[in-house]
């Protein structure tokens, strides 16, 4: 938007303060200024009378510019797609259908115009046959005049030598008059050999009524002109008269258009009176033509840009598309589209379900999609499909529907845009592949972690074991013992071997990805039965918080007694180095679905620096220690879907251990409806 503000005008009003000598002096002063005032007045007005009036020439002789480019951009496009349908009824023509038969076509706008054609028909190229004649009509104009077959048969030496269609005419009649009739031949060649031409005779003036639409004749007048008919068009007669070229190779004809005049905008003679006495009425008249100037332009830029961005689309795009009807059939389908799946598109169009392009293994699923395509479309995120290629090899496509619609509104059938995703799917399925493979890798190394500590599991019931075997043995060499003492001792070998068989058989079960034996436990109770042993011990105090009631997750037994036991043993190592008499508390917490079993000591905590490192494996604190005992404590956690967090605790002074796991459906609905309630 242009600034029509005016220029700060700033008066100095310093000298009418002055004394002024005599009357006169300041009435010949006020004179002057009433002059100026007045000139710059008039000098305005007749700088808007002269703005507005070379606005509107411009205005006008750009229209003009753009009313020629527009009807001979017209004509020539409607005359190139008549030459278009020509070549198809040629192509026809030539390979046997009968030439009297017109072949079902989609034809342009002068082969569905009425009285336009007035005469067509193969013309072949070598003689000794009713082809070879041509039409009817196209003998008559040959014999007619002289002029007549001079101008065809340069045409003919045109298509042929050339190979592109020519036109013929002006035709005059018998008496020697012209008429409004030309010829158009196009030439079809095969394999390089001219085989014919097909001719067509056409009607200039009912062609030049049937192009130029009713609006446009409202408001010119339109005919015909040629110089042998008209002689040369003399502008200079009428400034608004101009003519568009018909560019028919062969003919030199034009269309002379003639606006009509249009009553301008009066100016009303009061509006030149205000502006006279209110200054500011006249920069507001000026601001708003302005501001109609630049939204002209704006619209303009708009019109011109929308027609080179859908040039731009038709020329590059590289997306598959492709309308069919109401009943499924293909209407249309682009070059992109043909090459994704093989087929031309004379070979496509016109095609119903089963369309060529689907898998037969896929037909009657791709059938069901195609239905509901047609009744409803396609959601904002598109439909997965596969088409067939001709060579065999499938391709993901994604397809989006757009209702397809006539001026009126009315849908007559649905757009696609078909993009191929098979790289996409490919890099899909191959990331899927490798995310289980991480999996897995990472399953392994977790197991790996696991069996190198758990190792020294193993050596407890199995020392133990090995212990009751010696003894045993021992005092039955010895005749020392009683068959009632044995069996005690024979159980309890029996539970340490099963223990150690557990623990093994888990081990087995992660290292080959397999599912935990998961279990209903109650963690209150679990707890209690795990730390039993601990609270035996004298240096360090073990305190229990587990609340009165249960607490239930899913879990493994084993494998979360491990980390348990290993965290709680850490705990108690390191309350028992301060010196002084160590605590250690234990604690069940609920919170957003999850149990946490809460380990506090006081000993000397975690540094903000190490919370990440003390997680990893090979990693300790303790100078006996193997540094995998946190490590496998969350890889434990992590397979129960849970984590493990550390941090220092406020009232202990030591770290405080949080392992996390997901509380069973039951408990955590009862949690959820307890914090809602809250």
């Amino acid at each position: 938007m242009f600034d029509t503000k005016p220029a700060d005008q700033s008066l100095d009003f310093a000298l009418l303060q002055q004394t002024m000598p005599s009357h006169a002096s300041r009435n010949r002063r006020a004179l002057f200024w009433l002059l100026g005032l007045l000139l710059l007045l008039l000098a305005s007005v007749v700088a808007l009378v002269l703005y507005l009036n070379t606005f509107e020439a411009d205005e006008e002789a750009r229209s003009r510019a753009a009313d020629a480019q527009w009807l001979e951009q017209g004509v020539q496009f409607h005359f190139r797609r008549l030459e278009d349908d020509l070549l198809l009824l040629a192509r026809q023509a030539a390979r046997g259908a009968d030439p009297g038969v017109v072949a079902p076509l989609q034809g342009g706008l002068l082969w569905r115009a009425p009285s336009v054609v007035l005469a067509h028909g193969w013309l072949a190229a070598g003689p000794g046959s009713d082809e070879a004649r041509g039409p009817e009509r196209w003998q008559q104009d040959w014999s007619a005049q002289a002029a007549n077959a001079q101008a065809m048969d340069t045409m003919q030496a045109t298509t042929r030598g050339l190979r592109r269609s020519a036109y013929a005419g002006l035709m005059q009649d018998s008496h020697g008059a012209l008429t409004d009739v030309v010829w158009l031949a196009v030439p079809f060649f095969d394999r390089g050999q001219f085989v014919g031409n097909y001719l067509a005779a056409l009607s200039l003036e009912r062609a030049t009524a049937a192009l130029v639409p009713t609006w446009f004749m409202q408001n010119h007048r339109v005919h015909l002109v040629t110089d042998a008919l008209n002689g040369p068009v003399d502008n200079s007669v009428d400034s608004k008269l101009f003519r568009a070229a018909m560019n028919l190779p062969g003919t030199d004809l034009f269309l002379a258009v003639t606006p009509f005049d249009v009553p301008a905008a009066t100016v009303p003679r009061i509006f030149f009176l205000v502006a006279l006495l209110f200054l500011s009425g006249m920069l507001v008249s000026l601001w708003a033509l302005r501001r109609d100037f630049v939204k002209r332009q704006q619209v303009q830029a708009l019109f011109q840009a929308q027609v080179a961005l859908r040039t731009a689309m038709e020329n590059s795009v590289t997306t598959g598309l492709r309308a069919w009807d109401r009943q499924g059939k293909i209407l249309y389908v682009n070059e992109s589209f043909c090459k994704m799946v093989g087929y031309k598109a004379a070979e496509l169009v016109g095609q119903s379900t089963p369309l060529p392009y689907w898998p037969a293994d896929q037909a009657d699923e791709l059938n069901l999609v195609h239905r509901g395509i047609i009744e409803q479309g396609t959601h904002e995120d598109g439909v997965e499909v596969q088409f067939q290629h001709r060579d065999g090899h499938l391709l993901d496509v994604l397809i989006h529907e757009a209702p397809l619609t006539t001026a009126s509104g009315e849908q007559v059938g649905w757009m696609s845009s078909v993009l191929d995703i098979s790289e996409r799917k490919r890099s899909e399925r191959m990331a899927a592949r490798q995310q289980e493979r991480l999996q897995a890798s990472g399953r392994l190394v977790a197991v790996g972690e696991v069996a190198s500590t758990l190792a020294h599991e193993l050596n407890q019931p199995l020392g133990a074991l090995s212990s009751f075997a010696n003894g045993l043995m021992n005092r039955l060499r010895s005749g020392r013992i009683s068959l009632q003492e044995v069996m005690p001792v024979v159980e309890r070998m029996e539970r340490l071997a099963d223990k150690a068989g557990h623990i093994i058989k888990r081990v087995n079960a992660f290292a080959r990805r397999r599912e935990m034996s998961r279990e209903q436990l109650d963690l209150a109770a679990f707890l209690r039965r795990t730390l039993l042993q601990h609270q035996t011990q004298r240096e360090v105090s073990l305190e229990l918080f587990l609340g009165p009631g249960p607490v239930w997750v899913e879990a493994d037994a084993l494998l979360l007694e491990h980390a348990v036991q290993n965290v709680v043993a850490n705990a108690l190592h390191w309350a028992s180095q301060t010196g002084t008499a160590g605590r250690v508390q234990v604690r069940i917490e609920i919170a957003e679905g999850m149990a946490g079993i809460v380990v506090s000591d006081t000993g000397p905590g975690v540094d903000d620096e190490h919370k990440e490192q003390i997680f990893g494996a090979f990693v300790s604190a303790s100078a006996d220690g193997m540094g995998m005992g946190l490590a496998i404590c969350r890889s434990v956690l992590e397979a129960h879907h849970g984590r493990i967090d550390v941090e220092r605790d406020g009232g202990l002074g030591g770290a405080r251990f949080t392992l996390w796991l997901p509380l069973s459906e039951t408990d955590a609905g009862a949690a959820a409806e307890q914090d809602n309630s809250a």
